[in-house]
């Protein structure tokens, strides 16, 4: 026969049970805002080059001269090792496609080339720029708890904004030349070409941001 009171020790030990749950949250070093900013700059300044001089040619793509590279010991040897950032790996994509729709055809390996195109950036970065009106935000000197002066505590004053701007610009120049595997003769160049992105965020009176600029929004839609 089911008795009601062999339930309350269960009862107990259900509510006296400590739960919690735990949510892992990672950021990338870089957020969307400034990948977007630098991606969509490269892409408009890989659009303007010129590569109608490699259509039907087979085309192997040097990016030595774009990469970074870096002195690394092997075994008690000094080496040189080639290092790239994720705006230069996307840009080199970019760049690949850019000459497969142009009729280029790439072959994955240099012995099989006719011409080598070396591409080559004067920088791909972002600027900004912020303007505040109103009291920006800071750290006050500690003050004296319970009458006691060896023991302070600052005090943090939170930014009063009546208006404030954050401006930032994408840039990205790319260029390339390229000759022929054989002689190493010159047969064509293009750029260097910039391409330039924008977002710009405003708060009025603590409201906002107020977005516009010529990236994908990183906020939902409403």
């Amino acid at each position: 026969m089911f008795k009601p009171a062999a339930l309350i020790p269960l009862l107990l030990l259900f509510f006296s049970a400590g739960g919690c749950a735990t949510i892992r949250v990672t950021d990338p070093p870089r957020s969307a805002t400034e990948q977007f900013l630098m991606s969509q700059a490269i892409t408009a300044a890989l659009r303007q080059l010129n590569v109608d001089a490699l259509r039907d040619r087979k085309v192997w793509v040097e990016t030595g001269y774009f990469t970074g590279a870096e002195q690394v010991i092997v075994n008690g040897e000094v080496r040189q090792r080639l290092f790239t950032t994720p705006e230069q790996a996307f840009a080199a994509g970019e760049l690949r496609e850019r000459l497969l729709t142009g009729g280029a055809r790439i072959v994955q390996d240099r012995k099989l080339a006719d011409v080598i195109v070396e591409v080559r950036s004067g920088g791909i970065g972002i600027d900004r720029l912020e303007n505040l009106i109103g009291v920006p935000a800071s750290v006050l000197g500690g003050v004296g708890v319970g009458g006691s002066s060896s023991a302070n505590l600052p005090i943090a004053i939170p930014e009063i904004a009546l208006y404030k701007n954050t401006r930032q610009r994408g840039f990205a120049s790319v260029s390339f030349v390229a000759y022929r595997a054989d002689t190493g003769e010159y047969l064509t160049s293009s750029g260097p070409y910039i391409g330039r992105t924008i977002r710009d965020d405003f708060w009025l009176f603590g409201a906002g941001p107020r977005t516009v600029g010529n990236i994908p929004t990183t906020e939902a839609p409403r």
